[in-house]
């Protein structure tokens, strides 16, 4: 769960807002390598693109709607949003993954909120638009995690997943908040990202809303088995170096 690792990741959500783009190579120590290329520029306001598109909200106040026809909003988002209460000088800009795009100046979007996969519809007044050319898929038959940039795969390693009872839950999803940890030998290892997703057994976790994250670890032999309540763990020299890379918004597929 995202939520639990609150302790050992307080205070540093500011640290993990890192912009897109560095270079460089670094061994994977499990036999592959992570290759680093700067990311292409994107424009934002555009409306076409080969690349999925993340909305950032652009109004202190967003108003989401259930159907572009309805009257009042469902639910009202500030922005940014508190990663925890505690530290509420550390905050996230709310970023969407967008599904659907209107002519009509509506523009419906995955939301972080239970049922995994809901979405709902902001204006497109209310956000930027950003075509994001990364990516990452996670299978847990194969228990790999690829991340790439376009074509380019940027990174392909061994993962840990959920176990039989607190499996890791199949769909689309993207990436929310990235995390810095103060301690980063802890079992989240140095760098944690936050998906949309939820687990689909806990409805909480710690005090939290049973939330799934991608991250690091403090002990490698657990890579390739069924060990977790939901996350997905990898390798911290890889999360390391690709959470200076991926940006906020970037599409999470998990599949089986």
């Amino acid at each position: 769960m995202n939520r639990h690792i609150r302790p050992a990741f307080a205070a540093v959500v500011t640290l993990s807002l890192l912009a897109a783009g560095c270079g460089g190579r670094g061994d994977a120590s499990l036999g592959r390598t992570v290759e680093i290329t700067t990311p292409p520029p994107t424009a934002t306001g555009a409306t076409q693109s080969r690349f999925p598109f993340v909305a950032k909200a652009i109004v202190p106040q967003l108003a989401v709607y259930n159907a572009p026809e309805d009257s009042q909003a469902d639910r009202v988002l500030d922005n940014p949003w508190v990663l925890d209460p505690a530290y509420p000088d550390q905050t996230v800009p709310q970023v969407f993954l967008v599904k659907e795009q209107r002519a009509d100046g509506w523009v419906r979007v995955l939301l972080p909120i239970r049922p995994n996969g809901s979405t709902g519809w902001v204006r497109a007044t209310d956000v930027s638009l950003t075509p994001n050319p990364f990516r990452v898929t996670v299978e847990l038959g194969a228990h790999r995690i690829t991340v790439t940039n376009d074509q380019t795969v940027l990174y392909q390693g061994d993962i840990a997943i959920g176990t039989g009872d607190t499996p890791t839950p199949t769909g689309a999803y993207f990436v929310r908040v990235k995390i810095r940890a103060i301690d980063p030998t802890t079992v989240y290892g140095p760098y944690a990202w936050g998906l949309s997703s939820h687990s689909d057994v806990l409805e909480t976790f710690n005090g939290g809303d049973g939330e799934i994250g991608i991250h690091g670890n403090n002990d490698a032999s657990v890579l390739g088995r069924d060990v977790t309540h939901g996350c997905v763990r990898m390798d911290n020299d890889a999360i390391t170096t690709l959470t200076n890379t991926i940006t906020l918004g970037t599409p999470v597929d998990i599949v089986a």
